[in-house]
């Protein structure tokens, strides 16, 4: 059961937001329309990475962001991590977020985009792999499929964590100096920061501290429990016929050891999967061996990255 009511949250979308922060305050007089939040997980470490990303209208950021700072007051945390989740206390917050999440997908009132990849498919399984310049070639990949799916004429403003891999200084740099031509930003600047700006109307990018807008850590969730979907798909299995007496999927394994951690991210799993079915948001998590939504319109939307050609591979270190 969610905790609130879809109609009492859908009612915040009609709410006057005062933008009392500064940076919503910068942003709204740039004429954004919309804004972005994004954060990985496990970027350069272990088989399966993930980024995800939340957006969502400017009118309803701030309530938003004002709900999750009392979810988490409430729950006794300054910040939500995902690396961090191996407590109750951690659990309940995160099981609180799904909520919101679910019930602000179900408003129109935010998109969930979630990008997975494994390193060991034909893409990435190469020499040499660079995985800074893979972390921007999947970035791109994701703000393409996320902000081309608001309706209407959009402009954005992307907030990345401050704590990420790439370096959204020099990217930031780019999209503010509107004075560069095309010809010199793809021999200085890059292909990614042109696209930024030309194919999403990109209009301001700024690295934020997500325990100050916490919509950040939204992304850190969900990027987290994608990796963890895959990675501990077997083990999420075990611990749910152990909870709910189901029969086994895997008959003839031997019972994996879970942890502290592993027990509370399977029930912050569990949690979400049970209400993407209750609401039929169309997100799967046995079909693929993970988190995935085979109709990446819906606004709950995991993506599992596939190679598209044999051509098709990861970027290498010079």
């Amino acid at each position: 059961m969610l905790r609130h009511s879809v109609e009492q949250d859908c009612s915040c979308l009609q709410k006057v937001v005062l933008f009392s922060s500064e940076v919503a305050q910068c942003t709204a007089m740039m004429g954004t329309t919309h804004v972005a939040y994004g954060d990985e997980s496990l970027y350069n470490i272990g088989r399966y990475r993930s980024i995800g990303v939340v957006s969502l209208p400017m009118s309803v950021d701030a309530c938003v962001t004002d709900t999750l700072r009392t979810l988490l007051v409430e729950s006794g945390l300054r910040e939500f991590k995902f690396q961090n989740l191996r407590q109750a206390r951690e659990r309940f917050a995160a099981l609180r977020m799904v909520d919101l999440t679910i019930e602000q997908a179900l408003c129109g009132g935010l998109r969930l985009d979630v990008l997975t990849w494994d390193t060991q498919d034909s893409r990435h399984r190469i020499k040499g792999r660079d995985d800074i310049g893979n972390l921007q070639r999947m970035y791109y990949h994701l703000l393409k499929n996320a902000l081309q799916r608001w309706s209407g004429s959009t402009s954005w403003a992307f907030r990345p964590d401050e704590n990420s891999a790439m370096d959204w200084e020099t990217v930031r740099d780019y999209v503010d100096g509107a004075g560069l031509s095309a010809q010199v930003t793809r021999q200085e600047a890059g292909l990614f920061r042109l696209r930024l700006n030309q194919d999403f109307r990109v209009v301001h990018v700024q690295e934020v501290d997500s325990r100050e807008l916490p919509v950040c850590q939204l992304a850190d969730l969900f990027a987290g429990l994608s990796t963890f979907s895959r990675h501990k798909f077997r083990t999420y299995c075990w611990w749910e016929q152990c909870r709910y007496g189901q029969a086994p999927l895997l008959p003839d394994a031997e019972p994996p050891r879970l942890s502290n951690s592993d027990q509370e991210r399977c029930a912050v799993l569990g949690h979400f999967d049970r209400g993407c079915k209750q609401h039929k948001l169309g997100v799967s998590l046995k079909s693929k061996r993970g988190l995935w939504t085979p109709d990446p319109s819906n606004p709950i939307n995991f993506w599992f990255y596939e190679p598209q050609h044999r051509e098709d591979k990861a970027p290498t270190t010079r």
